[in-house]
């Protein structure tokens, strides 16, 4: 196994490079760098330069219009992007469900939705979780019942990101109550400009809509939107779930985050001397930095193995259950090293201004931090991943 770039590789690096020097806008950049929120059309704006440049698209095959790229230089460019703060891409549409219809979408379904998640004309958003539905995914209650060319859907969903924004969503739905649950339920694409839908938002701590409740109501979706068979929806929905959780480690933004949690800690002063002088904080900052770097070393072992044809199996659990509880912890250490300045909302101001109180650094660190507390429950919490693990290894030897 060779861990180190090869001449080809550093070249794709540089070029990589060069391409963010050239097209990514100090604007956008300092708005990643800073924890500000970015609306529609700025993600609209970074997916068709990617798109125009034939980058958007490495997971896909080329005969999708991918740049089927080896899963070093996938590596490579979410590390780059990452550094360089570009915006991350919204998967939905490109990471998440592109993947399904390329492996079980029947052809016109292929034809006509993948050039459309490619040129960013339809805005996916995802229809899994319910109120009673969320790590026991398979217990959803969203029904959608035959009528002759439709399936009428009824039910919710809920914690659906972005959902504001998007005008498709591909729903897990059940179509047979009476077998196991995880045999009666199907894959359905739907318009969210169908009569019968109602988006409801979530406002959270820092004020912004940023998930919502999307409620159906004898909503009719036609029967060629149905993604392959009926009730084999579970098949797909794990499939899907392997790339979200893959996605999830994000390696590259924890190194982002770590390389701001050190700034900051060289400009807070704790008893006259520089935070990251301080012996607490210094041995935590330290042990997350030792973890980071094992992790980036274990994704490189698992990015090298995809290179020669192995498929990661419960590397890919493993991988999310510690990226997130990295990116948790620098999240913890930022809102610790701003201390009273990361106290107010990020939408609070002082006498009317849009000047933020304290340092530009410290307005967006309590809302990342409680805002990342979901990262160890969605794709499937932290302790569904654990048991995952615990079942293929453990079992393999017992």
């Amino acid at each position: 196994m060779d861990l180190s770039y090869s001449p080809e590789d550093i070249a794709f690096r540089d070029e990589v490079r060069a391409f963010l020097d050239a097209k990514l806008s100090p604007e956008m950049s300092g708005k990643v760098r800073n924890g500000q929120e970015l609306g529609k059309a700025a993600h609209d704006e970074w997916h068709t330069i990617l798109n125009e440049q034939g980058w958007l698209a490495p997971n896909w095959p080329s005969e999708y219009g991918g740049c089927e790229w080896n899963a070093v230089q996938k590596h490579i460019f979410e590390m780059e992007c990452a550094q360089a703060n570009a915006p991350r891409i919204i998967p939905f549409g490109l990471t998440m469900l592109a993947p399904v219809l390329q492996k079980f979408g029947s052809d016109a379904q292929k034809a006509y939705y993948l050039p459309r998640i490619l040129s960013g004309e339809d805005w996916w958003c995802q229809g899994y979780s319910e109120p009673g539905a969320g790590s026991d995914l398979a217990s959803l209650k969203t029904k959608a019942v035959r009528d002759g060319d439709h399936y009428v859907v009824n039910g919710q969903k809920t914690w659906t990101t972005l959902g504001q924004y998007a005008n498709w969503i591909f729903c897990l739905v059940r179509t047979d109550p009476d077998v196991k649950q995880q045999e009666g339920i199907s894959f359905l694409l739907i318009d969210m400009d169908t009569p019968g839908i109602e988006v409801r938002p979530i406002i959270l701590l820092d004020g912004t809509p940023e998930v919502n409740e999307i409620w159906f109501t004898d909503v009719r979706v036609p029967v060629e939107n149905l993604v392959g068979e009926e009730n084999k929806g579970w098949t797909y929905a794990k499939y899907l779930l392997t790339h979200e959780r893959t996605n999830t480690a994000g390696v590259g933004y924890s190194q982002a985050g770590l390389s701001a949690l050190k700034r900051m800690a060289r400009a807070e002063v704790s008893n006259g001397r520089p935070l990251i002088e301080n012996p607490h904080f210094a041995a935590r900052l330290a042990q997350v930095e030792i973890e980071l770097m094992a992790m980036a070393t274990t994704n490189l072992r698992i990015v090298s193995m995809a290179a020669v044809g192995q498929a990661p199996g419960v590397e890919a659990s493993m991988l999310k259950v510690k990226g997130t509880i990295i990116r948790q912890e620098i999240n913890d250490l930022a809102r610790r090293a701003a201390g009273p300045y990361a106290m107010p909302f990020a939408s609070e101001s002082v006498e009317g201004d849009n000047a933020p109180i304290g340092p530009d650094y410290a307005g967006p660190v309590a809302a990342q931090y409680f805002n990342n507390r979901k990262l160890s429950i969605f794709a499937g919490s932290n302790e569904i991943q654990r048991g995952i693990i615990a079942k293929v290894k453990l079992g393999a030897m017992g």
